[in-house]
């Protein structure tokens, strides 16, 4: 079973670059932010990370939360195959 995915915008440090933190209730991950991809991509490729960390598939469809620099994502078919994300703007 696939859980929503919540994503969070971590801005730089003095160690560290810009990232981007996707969390479900399994567990986490953290990637980099890639300043060539908009911010509604770069959310989408960290619960695309996320989702492949624990072998989740199907399409997944994203939008901003109110209030914070985040995303959420739920899956809306648990297909086998690619994790497909889908945000109002672009399909990543």
């Amino acid at each position: 079973m696939t859980q929503a995915i919540v994503t969070k915008y971590i801005g730089p440090s003095n160690t560290r670059g810009s990232r981007i933190k996707a969390t479900a209730w399994a567990g986490s991950v953290t990637v980099p932010y890639q300043s060539n991809l908009s911010s509604e991509k770069n959310h989408a490729e960290a619960a695309r990370a996320l989702a492949t960390k624990y072998g989740w598939h199907g399409k997944f469809v994203g939008g901003g939360m109110p209030g914070t620099d985040g995303f959420a994502f739920v899956n809306i078919s648990a297909a086998a195959g690619e994790a497909v994300f889908t945000t109002y703007a672009e399909n990543v």
